[in-house]
């Protein structure tokens, strides 16, 4: 059996199955998880800039910056080490400008090398980081991206009647788009990579009459929003009015965390039924979903379909109702 992408997918929704799981007693407006993304700034390839500002002299800090900032630094630095470039920022005079300049410093007396980018948007990263930037900015879907940027819609807007970018200096440039909407983005387009890796083993896996597919980028609003033939049932959560389905139940409370690991562990435990998944992809990618995921809530939908009378799918789609992250999971049989 062939198996079926994203693209097929979409083009054969939709319809529903609703979830065994205990649901939570919580109304849907009580769910609403504050951040817990990383809040990490400097990216292992930059923690030179932190050496640089914890240990060069004040001759060597003078000259890249302002003597006043240098003697601001270097008085902090004495009573403890700088752990991020947000701890920088606290002292006086720091502003953007001057972490750039501290990172040009940085670069110049060798603390940092060319797998380092620099400090943008209060981001110090690496050349993986930009490039993950830049791919994510370029491919992802409009209503993922309003999700990993649900206040800056402007900027969002922006990106995706600007793109394909070229670099992640010119998606910081971007109107709309500053530390807050950065960080969103980089943590989206890198904090899930042993999960996606763990996805990509799953989707390896040879079909038979029975199989799975699971996706962390996709389109969910083509998913809720596209009928397909011989559907029926939907349940959704947490979705915009507008956004529901005609004939989809509305249940009154988010996912959380638990009912998003049940789904996705099922789907895995369903591909790899033989073991034929590495059991470090398998435990590194639920470690990596779980960190992700924990104290989380999810707005979302549980569907069921076929494309003939032959064949069955079910799947569930979550996201999360602040950082936009998303899993989208799968399985399907025919005769």
């Amino acid at each position: 059996m062939r198996r079926l992408g994203p693209v097929l997918l979409a083009a054969s929704l939709f319809a529903g199955c609703g979830s065994e799981l205990e649901p939570s007693s919580e109304p849907i407006a009580q769910q609403q998880a504050p951040l817990t993304t990383s809040d990490v700034d400097v990216a292992p390839e930059c923690q030179g800039i932190l050496g640089f500002a914890n240990t060069a002299s004040f001759q060597t800090l003078d000259a890249y910056l302002p003597s006043d900032v240098v003697t601001n630094l270097v008085t902090r630095r004495a009573s403890s080490p700088f752990v991020s470039l947000a701890d920088i920022s606290t002292v006086r005079l720091v502003g953007p400008a001057r972490l750039e300049q501290l990172a040009g410093g940085a670069r110049t007396e060798g603390y940092i090398g060319p797998s380092c980018v620099g400090v943008m948007d209060g981001l110090a990263l690496s050349t993986d980081d930009a490039a993950a930037i830049v791919s994510l900015v370029n491919t992802i879907s409009d209503s993922e991206l309003h999700d990993v940027l649900p206040d800056a819609w402007n900027g969002a807007a922006n990106l995706l009647s600007l793109r394909p970018f070229t670099s992640v200096q010119t998606i910081s440039n971007t109107a709309g788009i500053g530390e807050v909407s950065l960080r969103n983005i980089r943590n989206s387009a890198t904090l899930s990579r042993p999960f996606e890796a763990l996805i990509n083993a799953v989707n390896a896996v040879p079909d038979g009459h029975t199989g799975v597919y699971m996706a962390r980028h996709f389109d969910w609003w083509q998913y809720v929003t596209t009928n397909g033939a011989y559907g029926s049932g939907l349940e959704c959560f947490g979705l915009e009015p507008s956004s529901v389905p005609s004939g989809a139940t509305v249940r009154p409370y988010l996912a959380d965390a638990a009912e998003v690991r049940a789904e996705v562990l099922n789907t895995v435990s369903t591909a790899n039924r033989n073991n034929q998944i590495s059991s470090t992809v398998v435990s590194a990618g639920l470690a990596n979903l779980d960190a992700l995921i924990t104290g989380r809530s999810f707005k979302g939908c549980y569907f069921s379909y076929a494309n003939d009378p032959w064949s069955g799918h079910n799947a569930a789609i979550f996201v999360d109702t602040v950082n936009g992250f998303s899993v989208l999971s799968e399985t399907y049989w025919a005769e």
